[in-house]
């Protein structure tokens, strides 16, 4: 059993140790990062300076283990136990397989940038953060609003997804209440403290893990003749992966299946939103980093490989998930139940760690003053509650607008969730590049670094170009246009809000610096 969470942000040895570099001409780079950490302590209402300040300390409850297990529960989704069969079938086993290993290395060329910005400024929320102070504080506004929306609209999918999960095994049950359920089990975990979430998603995100090796292990065994496969005489081998030609329906459904991949492995980037309540970052974030490109590898490319070898791809989860295929194939019994109950605990998973990303973008956002202060407000066990709350209703609110507006509202903001993750990419690659600029003009060396990105700057701007690639070329994806003209559209309406919010701002303390020079003229 690991040690109580009563380490503060405020005391992690990281966030004492900040770099110091200038971001302009006016103060360090450190003087700006540390801001958030000295406004919750001169806040503290522990302080005795002021019995009405906001106390805005987030614990440090999460362990090594932890965020390895965010970081996998985060991309390993419905998207691979129930999508997989029809990305097959578009792109056919190798394409399906090439997509996935190009996507798996954008993922971990952006992790490895990201890495060195979670390290040297382990702060929550941390994405919006470094976008505002090394490409301007619009951009770092636009940025947490795309990705509180990414989340936010996920969670209204996977409560509704929970609900209808529960129909097989309850079918005259109403659906809604299998929902409530869910809604009111995810907001008590997030609600009791950082350790109940992290020790929640972990052992989610153990037995989806689980799953997934145990159906490798099995169709390896089954691949090979160890164990008999119904409709073979003999070993499958690996016949059916080719048995149309490497690309049977041409390579451009290759290049919209990467697309795709990419919209799947989002939620690798947690690791940097859990970065200001994790112990050790210098040690945890690394570790967490290095170990993902291996895992999505082999998860996914394991699983889809298997999946083709047993199954051919023209069959492969039409009408139900490949893997109840294969193991309805191999004789495993109550397979639609064992597979129906992971399923429920991916999308347990997922609501999970979406309402945690998509409060604490809510409390970096109250922290950073881009909205009322009073949202960064925590309890006695670290929890931003305001935020928790502001949240869930976020989600309340795309679960209701995919029962009454499911071809208007719900499809705009499915369409802008989708490209958002991306936009984020490009932002962390391209933030790590001026940091390590700045970096070095202030007169550090690389070596002073606890983290460096491998290979800069060829590995951050291969990051950025293609994350703006994927970005930019979805318009050649018939189906995925619409998203990339809404995604265009809402980030200009973003832009518009934050700078709509700071003229307002002006003109307010315009308007009290006139009323004040009128009070002395007054009293004159």
């Amino acid at each position: 059993m690991s040690q109580p969470d009563t380490d503060t942000a405020a005391q992690s040895p990281s966030s004492q140790q900040e770099p110091q570099i200038q971001t302009d001409g006016r103060r360090s780079h450190s003087e700006q990062m540390n801001q958030p950490a000295q406004t919750s302590q001169s806040e503290s209402s522990h302080d005795g300076k002021d019995a009405h300040a906001l106390h805005t300390n987030l614990k440090r409850g999460m362990e090594s283990r932890h965020l390895q297990m965010i970081s996998l529960g985060g991309v390993i989704g419905t998207g691979l136990f129930l999508s997989s069969g029809y990305t097959i079938q578009q792109a056919g086993p190798i394409g399906t397989i090439l997509a996935y290993g190009i996507g798996a290395l954008i993922v971990y060329l952006v992790m490895l940038t990201l890495g060195e910005l979670s390290v040297a400024m382990p702060v929550t929320g941390s994405f919006h953060v470094y976008a505002e102070k090394f490409i301007g504080p619009g951009t770092g506004f636009v940025i947490a609003i795309q990705y509180w929306l990414t989340w936010t609209v996920a969670l209204g999918s996977e409560f509704t997804a929970a609900g209808l999960l529960m129909q097989r095994w309850f079918p005259n049950s109403p659906t809604w209440a299998w929902s409530a359920a869910c809604i009111t089990l995810i907001f008590t975990l997030n609600a009791l403290s950082v350790r109940f979430f992290a020790e929640a998603e972990f052992w989610f995100a153990s037995i989806k893990v689980f799953a997934i090796c145990a159906f490798i292990v099995i169709g390896s065994l089954a691949i090979f003749g160890v164990i008999p496969v119904a409709g073979y005489q003999h070993a499958p081998m690996f016949g059916n992966l080719i048995k149309d030609g490497v690309f049977p329906n041409g390579f451009m459904p290759v290049f919209a299946t990467i697309l795709t991949v990419n919209f799947a492995f989002s939620g690798t980037e947690l690791i940097g939103v859990t970065a200001g309540e994790t112990r050790d970052p210098q040690t945890a974030v690394p570790k967490a980093i290095h170990t993902t490109l291996w895992r999505l590898a082999l998860f996914f490319i394991g699983s889809i490989t298997v999946m083709c070898a047993l199954i051919p791809w023209r069959k492969a989860g039409v009408g139900e998930s490949p893997f109840v295929l294969v193991f309805n194939s191999i004789g495993i019994p109550y397979a639609g139940d064992i597979m129906n109950f992971v399923v429920l605990t991916a999308v347990l998973s997922a609501s999970n760690s979406g309402l945690y990303a998509s409060t604490r973008m809510v409390w970096s956002m109250g922290n950073e003053g881009m909205i009322p202060r009073w949202f960064a407000k925590t309890n006695r066990r670290g929890v931003p509650m305001l935020a928790l709350c502001a949240a869930m209703a976020g989600g309340l609110l795309a679960l209701l607008s995919s029962v009454i507006a499911a071809s208007t509202v719900y499809l705009v903001l499915v369409a802008l969730s989708g490209l958002s993750a991306v936009v984020v990419w490009i932002a962390i690659a391209y933030c790590q590049i001026v940091f390590r600029r700045r970096w070095l003009e202030s007169g550090h060396s690389t070596s002073e670094l606890k983290y460096r990105t491998p290979g800069y700057p060829y590995v951050s701007w291969a990051a950025f170009i293609l994350c703006t690639a994927s970005f930019v070329l979805v318009i050649f994806d018939v189906e995925q246009r619409f998203a990339l003209v809404a995604e265009l559209v809402f980030i200009v309406a973003c832009y518009g809000a934050y700078f709509l919010q700071q003229w307002v701002r002006k003109r307010k303390k315009a308007t009290e610096a006139d009323d004040l020079d009128t009070l002395w003229v007054a009293r004159d």
